[in-house]
């Protein structure tokens, strides 16, 4: 069985708890507090990957990092090291991710700007764009990109609507260059 396959069971399984307990929200926060810190922290990755170390004392690791974390989280964590199937961490909160934002008809969405968007600003982006493309709304990831110069370039899924200054100048500049 594959390792996408296997991480989007337990990512079902996480899916199913937080519908029947209304936490999408607390879940969305937490599995991406879990994403960062199984995705950035290497220590986390060769402790918790060493044959040496107890599984015991793996799950005591998993328990003490994540006590602020829902108990479901904190126990599908540990399910996974008794399993030796840490590497899906990062695999298993993407695929909920994907899973929570489809039953809510949510659009991931990127939003390049040359300065950090306001909630507000965001709030707006959604609500015009997510009608664009029939979603109910849009999550929105902002990252701060100087080299567009002014003006959005926004990636929602294989779409890309861009209205950045940057690509304005270069289309005029192909333009000038046809027509000499």
């Amino acid at each position: 069985m594959s390792k996408n396959s296997v991480a989007k069971r337990y990512a079902l399984a996480l899916f199913q708890i937080a519908k029947e307990n209304n936490t999408f929200v607390q879940f969305d926060t937490e599995l991406a507090e879990v994403r960062t810190v199984f995705s950035t922290n290497k220590e986390l990755h060769l402790v918790l990957t060493s044959p040496i170390i107890s599984i015991e004392s793996k799950k005591q690791i998993i328990r003490e990092g994540f006590a602020g974390s829902s108990p479901f989280i904190v126990n599908t964590l540990q399910l996974l090291i008794d399993r030796h199937r840490e590497n899906i961490v990062v695999d298993m909160v993407d695929e909920y991710k994907k899973i929570a934002n489809e039953a809510r008809n949510i659009a991931e969405a990127v939003v390049y700007s040359v300065k950090a968007l306001s909630e507000a600003e965001k709030q707006q982006l959604s609500t015009v764009f997510a009608a664009k493309i029939g979603k109910a709304s849009l999550s929105i990831e902002n990252i701060v990109d100087p080299s567009i110069l002014g003006g959005l370039k926004i990636r929602i899924g294989n779409r890309i609507f861009d209205g950045s200054v940057s690509s304005k100048l270069e289309r005029l500049g192909r333009q000038l260059t046809l027509n000499r």
